[in-house]
C-alpha cells in the first residue's frame, strides 16, 4: 500500500535568542526572555523528538518571539515587543525579511514539495504554555488546536487524545485549549492556503509545569509520540479520514 500522508513538524518558538544588532532593545529584560513570554520551552525537544520518530522534516526557530512571533500574522498587534514595535518602520521590516519569511517560506515550499509528489501533508507545529495566564491556571496537561470543520484534523486529533489517554489516563487532556485552534497562527494562515483534502494542522501544547518537571517530562514526550504514531495509523484506516484524504 502506497503511503499517501508525509509529515512536517516545525516549531515556531523554540530559542529565546535575540541577535546582536537587537540585543540594546531588551537590556534588563533577560528574565522575560528565559520566561514563556521569551520561548516556548520544551517545544523543540518535542518537535525533534516527533521529527525523528517520524522521519519528517523539522523546520525551527531558536530567535525569541518578542523579536517577531512566527505564529502570527503580520499585522498583529503582538507580532512584535514593545521594544521592538518602537523601532522604525524599515528596522521591523528587515527582522521580518531575515527571521520571519524565510522560516514561512521554507514551510510552505516543503509543503508544496509533498503535495507535487501526490501526497497529503500532516503539519505538527510544537508548542507549550505557562500554567498560570494573567492570574488565571490553565488546568490541562496537553491540548490540541485544530480546526473541527476539517474533518481529517478532527478525526486525527480524537485519536490522538483517545491514544493518549489510554497511556497515561491520569493526564488533563483538552481540545482546542487553551487556545482556539482557529485563532491567528500558522496553521490557520497554511489552512487557507491549501484546502482540506491536501493539509492536516495540528498544534500541540503541553503544559510548562510537566516541562520543567525533570522526571515527568521525558515520560510525556514519549507517550505523546508514541499515542501519535497510534492515531496516526487509526486515523489513516477511519472511514471519515480517508474520505477527506481523497477529496
Amino acid at each position: 500500500m502506497v503511503q499517501r500522508d508525509e509529515y512536517l513538524v516545525t516549531c515556531e518558538h523554540g530559542g529565546q535568542r535575540i541577535p546582536v544588532r537587537y540585543r540594546n532593545c531588551f537590556e534588563g529584560c533577560e528574565a522575560v526572555l528565559q520566561s514563556h513570554r521569551g520561548y516556548d520551552a520544551g517545544a523543540l525537544s518535542m518537535a525533534r523528538a516527533m521529527a525523528r520518530q517520524l522521519g519528517a522534516p523539522l523546520i525551527y526557530s531558536t530567535i525569541s518571539r518578542l523579536l517577531v512571533d512566527l505564529n502570527r500574522s503580520p499585522g498583529h498587534p503582538r507580532l512584535h515587543a514593545e521594544a521592538i514595535r518602537r523601532l522604525p518602520a524599515d528596522s521591523r521590516q528587515r527582522i521580518l525579511d531575515r527571521y520571519y519569511r524565510p522560516f514561512r517560506a521554507r514551510a510552505e515550499a516543503a509543503i508544496v514539495r509533498a503535495l507535487a509528489r501526490g501526497k497529503r501533508v500532516i503539519h505538527l507545529s510544537s508548542h507549550s504554555f505557562t500554567p498560570v495566564l494573567d492570574g488565571a491556571v490553565r488546568n490541562v496537561d496537553v491540548g490540541l488546536l485544530y480546526d473541527p470543520a476539517r474533518t481529517g484534523e478532527a478525526v486525527l486529533c480524537e485519536a490522538w487524545l483517545a491514544c493518549l489517554k489510554a497511556r497515561e489516563p491520569e493526564l488533563r487532556l483538552r481540545r482546542n485549549y487553551p487556545y482556539s485552534g482557529r485563532s491567528d497562527g500558522f496553521t490557520a494562515y497554511l489552512r487557507r492556503r491549501f484546502p482540506a483534502g491536501d493539509y492536516i494542522g495540528v498544534e500541540l501544547e503541553i503544559n510548562q509545569a510537566i516541562v520543567a518537571d525533570g522526571k515527568t517530562w521525558p515520560r510525556l514526550r514519549t507517550q505523546v509520540i508514541a499515542s501519535l504514531v497510534q492515531a496516526l495509523e487509526r486515523a489513516r484506516c477511519a472511514p471519515s479520514c480517508a474520505g477527506v484524504a481523497s477529496a
